[in-house]
């Protein structure tokens, strides 16, 4: 099997301003206490495929940086998109790039933003997907077993079971399903039968490339411009997610159903799950003196402490000369202020 690996690194983090700039997003970050996101990502499967055969799809940016936090892999394997354009954009140009490599790759795509624990259960993952992808055809997607009635995620619904790839399931995928309301998503926790979409995806690049060319034809026209020119390819590239764009209208789409640990440390609020706290549930990046504080959480750059007094709840973020104060619950909508900071006049900030 000829495994390739491609991480996606786009996006901006805007629910974790200030530690999250237009310079530095989120996948840069150490959010769960450890190494940047991006280095996590690759270090957790870097076992399945040597350097020369991992490709990061980044921002044009941030690929310096990512360059610079995997320098194992080949400089020229870090693409800059010039362009935001979304999932089916960045999967199109590394299956291209794949099958440009081996006529009979077979590639891993994966986000390089969540926290996935053990990593040996990912591979084993990974590898059985793999190994369906090689054998049957198929697009084959990750679906985790759900442990709460998320409304915040896609879903899966699943269809027949298959024959099992390396001792694991693997069923056809029923439907797609957008995120649901409250009452939905207990329903579908209920029946056993959804999973949530986590966006991880194996398929042979041939395959995955024909079903581009019939689903999404102008990106599989543009995609083919890539290894040439990469700003040929995205100048009037549609911008529209894998999911929507090809996953939702292929042919066969199969899905491999796990039950590892999963975080894809949407803001702050997050940060709770994953870092140290202490005996009144306070945790930190960076130094921390708290008293009489309950439930807070704080990040400061490396050179900076912070210190709460009397206050609970909240959120405490010092970085690149912003600071921003907020209430636990209101997390998510800290993009707002960054959505805002042009706007105020205080787009050096952003």
């Amino acid at each position: 099997m000829n495994l390739f690996i491609a991480l996606l690194a786009g996006g901006s983090g805007t629910r974790f301003w200030p530690a999250s700039t237009r310079d530095l997003p989120k996948q840069m970050l150490p959010l769960a206490g450890g190494a940047p996101l991006l280095r996590e990502t690759y270090d957790r499967v870097l076992a399945l495929a040597p350097p020369e055969r991992f490709l990061v799809v980044t921002s044009e940016r941030f690929a310096d940086a990512a360059r610079a936090l995997l320098p194992e892999i080949p400089a020229t394997n870090v693409i800059g998109e010039p362009a935001a354009r979304n999932t089916a954009a960045a999967c199109a140009v590394a299956a291209r790039w794949a099958a440009s490599k081996a006529p009979d790759a077979v590639l891993l795509t994966l986000p390089a933003d969540h926290v996935i624990s053990p990593a040996e259960d990912l591979r084993g993952a990974l590898v059985a997907a793999a190994a369906h992808a090689t054998s049957s055809g198929a697009l084959v997607t990750l679906g985790l077993r759900p442990t709460y009635a998320a409304t915040g995620y896609g879903w899966i619904r699943l269809g027949e079971a298959l024959a099992q790839e390396g001792g694991r399931a693997v069923h056809r995928v029923a439907q797609f399903v957008e995120k649901p309301d409250r009452t939905r998503a207990e329903r579908y926790l209920a029946d056993g039968g959804h999973l949530w979409n986590l966006g991880m995806f194996a398929w042979r690049a041939d395959a995955f490339l024909a079903e581009l060319a019939r689903c999404l034809p102008d990106v599989a026209a543009k995609s083919a411009l890539a290894m040439d020119s990469i700003a040929r390819a995205y100048d009037g590239m549609p911008s529209i997610s894998v999911d929507h764009g090809v996953l939702e209208r292929a042919s066969v789409v199969d899905c491999l159903p796990c039950s590892f640990a999963w975080d894809d440390v949407g803001s702050f609020a997050a940060l709770a799950r994953h870092l140290p706290k202490d005996a009144a549930g306070n945790c930190a990046v960076g130094p921390l003196l708290a008293i009489d504080a309950k439930g807070c959480i704080a990040w400061a750059d490396a050179d900076r402490m912070t210190a709460l007094l009397g206050v609970e709840d909240l959120i405490v973020v010092h970085a690149h000369g912003a600071t921003l104060v907020a209430h636990r619950s209101r997390a998510e909508d800290v993009r707002k202020i960054a959505d805002s900071l042009g706007q105020a006049g205080l787009d050096r900030f952003a």
